[in-house]
């Protein structure tokens, strides 16, 4: 299952049942594991652990050093989680000693053509980042987040789990949970009501995660207030607290 014309390090650790393709460079301190198939001409540098059955197209580099001017060759990580589809082109850093040393991602991605994710990042599962989306470092993307293609997102920040961000968006703040943003530089556009409803969200939550984005963006309130009214409102309902919960732990000021 290995090409014979791929080079794979004595050191990797190579699961049964993968799948590698012709001209592909394996390093060392590379865990791969169980029917994971990737393609020709695909770099992975170590340390790095990947999960089962993954599928890695051909041309992605991934694991490599972090282009941060502070990266001085110490031993820094990357984990990627399993199921997850890495396209052409991919590139995936590992972390710096700075930035905690790992860069993660989860399960069920879909990273299409030519995304970029830098070191450090931390990226959650089943979120989809479109051709050419591109991650400085540091950022983190929540669960079901949505990035369409060629956005950019700043160091250090964070899009909340249902965010959908639209094509060519560049994002320089913190994106609240379930919102739908566009612009450069990013603007809320109301909430991600399609892909709520696609993934099961009833016409009742909907409607609250609506009222949350109204109290937040709509009632000309300081942002302390619209926390206050947004507490009272998530006793009863976890979406609204997700929500608060995000706006009052941002890292960043909000899209706003």
């Amino acid at each position: 299952m290995i090409d014979t014309r791929a080079v794979v390090d004595s050191d990797a650790v190579i699961e049964d049942d993968v799948d590698i393709g012709p001209f592909s460079v394996i390093g060392p301190e590379v865990r791969i594991g169980r029917e994971t198939r990737i393609g020709s001409h695909v770099v992975i540098k170590g340390p790095t652990v990947i999960g089962r059955n993954n599928r890695i197209y051909q041309y992605a580099s991934i694991g490599d050093d972090p282009q941060d001017m502070k990266y001085a060759g110490e031993s820094t990580c990357l984990e990627i989680g399993d199921r997850n589809v890495i396209r052409e082109f991919v590139t995936i850093n590992r972390g710096t000693v700075q930035g905690g040393g790992t860069t993660r991602i989860g399960n069920d991605n879909l990273l299409m053509a030519y995304v970029h994710i830098a070191h450090d990042c931390i990226v959650g599962s089943h979120a989809i980042l479109a051709n050419g989306a591109s991650l400085g470092g540091h950022v983190c993307i929540d669960d079901y987040a949505i990035l369409g293609g060629f956005t950019i997102v700043h160091q250090f920040c964070h899009i909340g789990s249902h965010a959908f961000c639209a094509m060519g968006t560049g994002v320089t703040k913190d994106v609240p949970p379930f919102l739908m943003i566009a612009g450069q530089p990013a603007k809320p556009h109301g909430i991600n009501s399609v892909g709520l409803s696609r993934r099961g969200f009833s016409d009742e939550v909907v409607g609250t995660i609506k009222r949350a984005y109204k109290t937040l963006y709509m009632r000309n309130l300081k942002l302390e207030e619209a926390l206050d009214s947004l507490r009272k409102t998530a006793i009863d309902s976890p979406e609204v607290e997700m929500f608060a919960e995000f706006v009052q732990n941002r890292s960043r000021s909000i899209v706003r």
